[in-house]
């Protein structure tokens, strides 16, 4: 380990020691103090980053059970959560997509139909995106892995390169590409692994229970909104100079043609996907369990050898996923159970005595969204955040269910501010085609935008579906 992680990782011991011995203030006890100690080291871990958060997560789980704080069987209740698993599942899905070649075929199916111009090459990346987030729980393999290859191969092809031939085409496409992906993040509860720690959340901290279904029917409509609106504002904001591409059009059938038809493995996986997608959708009706459905799925996709045992066990964002996400399911349950979440909503409630609910709950998703400008990870941002500011606006009076999704649908679009917000944003940003002070302008002015529509029109239209 490097100096600088020693360094870190001994002031993330720090922090939890010095909170571990402050007096319990009135209305805690000792044990929650203790919780809370081992929590806030924890975040303050995955912040810092002195190890990778799945292996701060289950030191932590491991320390909470020792030194008696959790009890063991309760320190590890999170790595049986049904919630975990789906997402687990959600990763073989997406490498049905990626090693079939399934994403790419869609991709440049839908490009081969309407790539006819820039803005319509922005758009056949928006609707793949939007096709493949459902079972994608990763923009970083969705983005990264899927789309940004295409994309920076089509900025080649036009003569589109960093520097001043960029803004041919390039700067475009990769910002709308980009900040689409942080949109369709938000719209389905298997996007990306932090928005089913929200769903978790919501239930401990306010009572609300997100389904799948209910977050897809929920988002569907200030999602389409976004995706329609957001490549045309970036548009305006980096206007290419090539208007016309009919050479996507012909690329398109090329890569396809190299493709060559549909292979078993690839027909397999769309079915799959197709009804995994229907029982999802209809499983407040079947009252099929969402995370039963996904796995056999799965099953169907190694029976049909689409995918292997072998890439099951060597996928390794699944089971990094399932240490971290379990990990910090343990911690928040233990701050529930001893009082810690309730006694936080309480005092802070407390200084905003006579502040409007829904005032008080408008305050606090800006400072939600933006606030992630000291973050690097969405994941340390909703451990961190979520269950405090949804349990503080709702002592205020704001209604549970509106609480729960407007803090939730923040997940995905708080990934647009910085070059490090989300994972994805590493590898657009370091394609080299805008500078940090461009990426940060752009991602702001996005953000504001996806923040109205996800906010402003979301809320009207959960109104009309009754969830608050």
């Amino acid at each position: 380990m490097s100096k600088e992680n020693t360094t870190k990782l001994l002031l993330t011991f720090a922090i939890g020691l010095v909170i571990w011995f402050i007096p319990a203030p009135a209305g805690l006890k000792p044990q929650a103090m203790h919780m809370i100690a081992v929590f806030v080291a924890t975040i303050a871990g995955f912040i810092m980053a002195p190890l990778p958060i799945g292996a701060l997560a289950l030191i932590s789980v491991g320390l909470a059970g020792f030194l008696g704080v959790m009890k063991p069987a309760e320190a590890l209740s999170g790595f049986g959560n049904a919630t975990i698993w789906l997402i687990v599942s959600a990763f073989i899905f997406a490498k049905g997509f990626s090693k079939t070649g399934l994403g790419r075929r869609i991709a440049y199916v839908i490009m081969s139909k309407i790539g006819g111009n820039s803005l319509f090459l922005a758009y056949t990346m928006a609707i793949t995106d939007v096709i493949i987030a459902p079972a994608t729980p990763s923009n970083t393999a969705r983005g990264g892995g899927i789309l940004f290859p295409i994309i920076r191969s089509l900025c080649s092809a036009f003569g589109s390169e960093p520097g001043e031939t960029g803004k041919k085409i390039g700067r475009f496409l990769i910002a709308s590409c980009f900040h689409v992906n942080c949109v369709t993040s938000s719209m389905f509860v298997t996007a990306v692994a932090p928005n089913l720690l929200c769903t978790v959340l919501a239930k401990q901290s306010i009572g609300v229970e997100i389904t799948w279904g209910s977050w897809a029917v929920a988002c569907i409509v200030p999602g389409i909104l976004a995706v329609i609106l957001v490549p045309l504002l970036v548009y305006k904001i980096e206007t290419p100079e090539i208007k016309n591409t009919p050479e996507a059009k012909e690329i398109a059938k090329q890569e396809l043609e190299a493709m060559g038809p549909m292979s078993t493995a690839e027909k397999i996986v769309a079915c799959v996907f197709v009804a995994a997608l229907a029982m999802w959708a209809t499983s407040s009706i079947t009252k099929l369990n969402a995370t039963m459905i996904a796995m056999v799925c799965i099953g169907v996709m190694l029976i049909g050898h689409a995918v292997e045992w072998s890439d099951v066990i060597t996928e390794k964002g699944a089971w990094d996923t399932l240490f971290w996400m379990g990990g910090l399911m343990s911690l928040a349950g233990g701050l529930n159970k001893c009082g810690a979440i309730k006694w936080a909503a309480g005092s802070i409630g407390k200084s905003m005595a006579g502040v409007d609910g829904m005032m008080a709950l408008a305050i606090l998703c800006v400072i939600y969204m933006y606030s992630h400008y000291l973050f690097a990870s969405m994941s340390a941002h909703v451990a961190a955040m979520y269950a405090a500011f949804a349990a503080v606006a709702v002592a205020c009076g704001a209604p549970a269910g509106l609480t729960a999704m407007c803090l939730a649908v923040i997940t995905g679009i708080m990934g647009s501010l910085t070059h490090y917000a989300t994972g994805t944003a590493p590898i657009f940003f370091g394609a080299g085609y805008l500078s940090q002070n461009e990426w940060w302008k752009i991602g702001f002015i996005v953000s504001v935008l996806t923040f109205i529509i996800f906010l402003g029109v979301g809320p009207i239209w959960w109104k009309v579906l009754g969830i608050w």
